[in-house]
């Protein structure tokens, strides 16, 4: 899970051979990424004639993934991965597995993906595993951010590359960069000119669209962070998201999130009985 830059501590510091070394991964695995829609599927039609008129043979997407990393309260290096898999015609969880591990990496601001990557690509290889499933996810959304982050690369960026999936970033904290602040993103959603839309994009000091703040429902009173993954566009994230929102936080993202405290919360009851 995305922390904010600003307000958290890090847990410890890397050494300097790490973080160069973290530098240059970021850096070799960015020049894979696609911030374009690369994928063979098409989006469900909302209306049935629509759906009358696309021909059968054409693949429709259906299986979202959500990702999401628990963390033990009473010991922060015991967390839990989580990987659910939904039908986007229901938003029924179809799929589910978990991975209770212990984490020497520390949290460091900009290097989440070094910490919380291995365990969730892990979860993915199994799905994949199994028999060929069919419910191996067409899209993965995360909990954290893709290019909204200050070198560019953030979580939902390197998993998507690493596990050739189209990912979407959903961040619940704003990260501070190119001149965007939460304070003036709030100002600009509040704003009389945006009172009717549900969603503003982030334009950065420089020009450069990191993504799109969005009030994913009516009743929300807090945004959530929308930023380009891999192989897939701004535009197209938005309508995603948009689908599969029932609250605040898309459904493969808050069912990832509920089940892996669950989980990891039984874990630790049985242990101690």
């Amino acid at each position: 899970m995305e922390k904010l830059f600003e307000t958290e501590a890090e847990e410890a510091s890397p050494s300097l051979q790490d973080h160069k070394r973290w530098i240059e991964a970021q850096d070799m695995l960015r020049r894979r990424l696609v911030t374009e829609d690369d994928f063979a599927w098409k989006l469900p039609k909302t209306t049935s004639s629509e759906r009358e008129e696309e021909p059968e043979e054409v693949e429709m997407l259906r299986y979202v993934g959500g990702v999401d990393v628990s963390f033990s309260k009473e010991d922060p290096s015991v967390a839990c991965g989580t990987l659910v898999v939904l039908d986007i015609q229901n938003l029924q969880v179809v799929y589910e597995d978990f991975a209770i591990v212990t984490i020497d990496v520390p949290y460091v601001p900009g290097f989440l993906a070094f910490r919380e990557a291995p365990i969730l690509l892990e979860l993915l290889q199994r799905l994949k595993k199994k028999d060929a499933s069919p419910f191996y996810p067409q899209l993965l959304m995360v909990d954290g951010n893709g290019i909204l982050h200050p070198r560019g690369f953030g979580l939902a960026c390197h998993l998507g590359v690493l596990a050739d999936l189209p990912t979407i970033g959903i961040g619940k904290n704003l990260h501070h960069v190119d001149g965007l602040t939460y304070s003036r993103v709030r100002q600009l959603l509040e704003a009389k000119e945006n009172s009717t839309r549900d969603f503003i994009t982030l334009t950065g000091c420089s020009g450069h669209v990191w993504g799109a703040a969005m009030r994913s429902t009516l009743a929300s009173l807090k945004p959530i962070f929308i930023s380009v993954g891999h192989r897939i566009s701004l535009f197209t994230a938005i309508i995603i998201v948009k689908m599969t929102c029932k609250y605040r936080v898309p459904e493969p993202i808050r069912q990832a999130d509920i089940r892996s405290r669950e989980y990891l919360q039984k874990r630790q009851k049985g242990a101690s009985e």
